[in-house]
């Protein structure tokens, strides 16, 4: 089996994460091991102030681990920021609980305006994955003329733009009623079977989480349960 098709695309082991300084200094992961099969879709529960936030923070080497390793699709993540940074940007899409997005800008343009971060043109892309998400119609609308449902959709679509091996979606659901958190929930589903695309979900939510094809728990900074 070559690299690129390793059945795993995530490897975390010995994570270990601390925040703020002095008496003010906080444990936040402790010794956390977690694998990530390629294709699935994965939730990520426990209560708050567990580490959820802080891990996906983490994998999605948005900041690095005190110690620990981490492997992205066979590739062990170098310490030095600049290389997070690049790998961050060509290889995982990032869904956040507030969405955001740029205000000023339509939604064609903030998938544009990713791209453009990534360095990459992509001609029609923007376009061509809004419809592919049945949101063409909401191409040239700005945030502010789209309900909560629609704006987290559009997130998704952002996400998505430039091929990653991997999302990550922050509570995705958090700021939603229940209605809209079900359609993102099917679309999530939908692009996690139809697209093949790796998912790992944050969530508080026992009903987001059965989405999933597989749950694990978190207690005080460590994965204390999972389901195979």
């Amino acid at each position: 089996m070559s690299e690129s098709k390793n059945k795993n695309i995530l490897l975390a082991r010995d994570l270990h994460k601390s925040l703020g300084r002095g008496a003010a200094k906080v444990h936040v992961l402790r010794s956390l091991d977690l694998t990530v099969r390629r294709g699935e879709f994965l939730a990520i529960m426990g209560p708050s102030g567990c580490g959820k936030s802080t891990l996906l923070h983490v994998l999605g080497l948005m900041t690095g681990p005190d110690e620990g390793r981490i492997v992205l699709d066979s590739r062990e993540v170098p310490d030095d920021e600049p290389s997070r940074t690049l790998l961050r940007r060509r290889h995982i899409g990032f869904v956040f609980q507030r969405f955001n997005l740029l205000g000023v800008l339509n939604a064609a343009d903030n998938i544009r305006i990713s791209l453009r971060v990534r360095g990459l043109e992509m001609d029609g892309r923007a376009e061509q994955v809004l419809d592919q998400l049945h949101l063409a119609d909401l191409a040239r609308r700005k945030p502010a003329q789209m309900s909560m449902g629609q704006q987290q959709r559009l997130a998704v679509a952002r996400a998505l733009a430039h091929n990653p091996e991997l999302i990550l979606a922050d509570e995705p659901t958090g700021n939603l009623d229940s209605d809209n958190a079900k359609r993102l929930l099917e679309l999530l589903r939908q692009v996690n079977r139809q697209e093949t695309q790796t998912i790992v979900m944050v969530t508080h939510s026992a009903t987001a989480a059965e989405t999933a094809d597989r749950i694990v728990r978190m207690a005080d900074g460590k994965i204390v349960d999972t389901n195979v």
